[in-house]
């Protein structure tokens, strides 16, 4: 259904460092940074991108948005987590663990990014 996703950073390098290390920890390379300064992360399933503002003011997190990195058991999204805290992330929402929802039993993590998006490693649990 998608073809790329693009998020907001204020410093494209700091926010590479987070990328980088959540992305990496779920088996993906390091992102790319373009000839305008943008960052990308090329996988089979789609486009993760990182950008300063076209319009020159300051990135922000959406309000309600929250970009799910799938993951492919708990300890990669556990790995994830804690490459994120390591590498600028904070921790939002519980912690690390299994959800029971209308999708059935969910293995989450969650943090904000370095310019405060929030982001999400998903297992769905069997």
């Amino acid at each position: 259904m998608y073809s790329h996703i693009m998020v907001g950073a204020n410093d494209i390098e700091a926010s590479k460092a987070f990328y980088d290390a959540i992305l990496g920890a779920l088996g993906h390379a390091p992102g790319v940074i373009d000839d305008r300064g943008r960052c990308f992360y090329f996988t089979d399933s789609g486009i993760f991108s990182i950008t300063r503002p076209i319009n020159g003011e300051s990135a922000g997190p959406g309000n309600g948005s929250t970009i799910g990195f799938a993951a492919k058991d708990p300890a990669s999204a556990d790995a994830w987590h804690a490459a994120g805290l390591a590498n600028g992330g904070v921790s939002c929402e519980d912690p690390p663990g299994v959800r029971e929802g209308a999708t059935g039993k969910l293995y989450l993590a969650y943090l904000r990014d370095p310019s405060g998006n929030k982001v999400c490693a998903l297992h769905r649990m069997a």
